[in-house]
């Protein structure tokens, strides 16, 4: 048996919208402890890693340790009219293999949709080490990614000193930033070593636009030529991290 509820249905919203900019279908691994996803995208360029403890919950309940493999597109669409004031509960029946929502507000919904076979390969988590490690405020970084797009299809990050150097660049123009603890855009900077990598701004720019909704601070992590984590702290007892593979020009 597996019941979990929260108390907040628009933050289950968020996060899913958050997963959903990389997969389309993914496992939810549950457990005693709690709930876990790990995923990579189609294309193998980036993955997503989300993991609320039991905590977390208004209600948890798993007797057993299950891997229900959903749509996420499709319980989004379930979702979509769901309100804060509204708790969710998520419930598997084994027998039937489907899954319940229930929307508890002034109107009680109850929505039900299938679940897929479940893909047996579990995703293991990415052994890197970084020298470069920023914390800012989540709209600080939504504002850098959204003055970027404006000229670019990718985004170069480069830690120096006590700095976070940020460029876009195209043809035709481009835009430097730079962020510092000293001028209030930084909430923490480590830097080991300098580093300097590059991303693609499509991926990037839809990790932290859906992240921004579910956390107010985020900490990128990156070196040279290195994949990037992102990750968004939640006031749950969770996490929500991307990986992203950089782009590295041919010399």
């Amino acid at each position: 048996m597996f019941k979990a509820v929260v108390q907040d249905a628009k933050i289950w919203k968020n996060l899913l919208t958050a997963i959903s900019t990389l997969i389309e279908e993914a496992d939810f691994n549950t457990t005693e402890e709690g709930l876990k996803l790990r995923s990579m995208d189609p294309s193998h360029v980036a993955m997503v890693d989300f993991e609320w403890s039991k905590e977390a919950f208004e209600e948890y309940v798993c007797d057993k340790p299950t891997n229900i493999r959903v749509n996420i597109t499709t319980m989004l669409k379930l979702l979509r009219r769901s309100k804060s004031e509204e708790s969710l509960e998520i419930s598997y029946d084994e027998e039937s293999k489907k899954v319940e929502l229930t929307l508890r507000g002034k109107i009680l919904k109850k929505f039900t949709m299938p679940t897929l076979e479940s893909v047996e390969e579990e995703v293991p988590t990415p052994k890197l080490s970084f020298n470069a490690r920023v914390k800012l405020m989540s709209e600080t970084l939504k504002e850098i990614v959204e003055d970027s797009e404006t000229v670019s299809d990718n985004i170069s990050f480069k830690a120096k000193e006590d700095k976070l150097l940020v460029k876009a660049s195209s043809e035709l123009s481009n835009v430097g930033m730079e962020l510092s603890k000293t001028d209030g855009a930084l909430l923490e900077l480590d830097i080991k070593e300098d580093s300097d990598a590059t991303f693609n701004l499509n991926y990037f720019g839809q990790m932290v636009k859906a992240g921004s909704a579910t956390s107010e601070v985020a900490t990128i992590e990156f070196s040279t030529n290195m994949p990037i984590r992102l990750e968004f702290e939640m006031s749950q007892q969770g996490k929500l991290m991307y990986y992203l593979a950089p782009r590295i020009e041919a010399e």
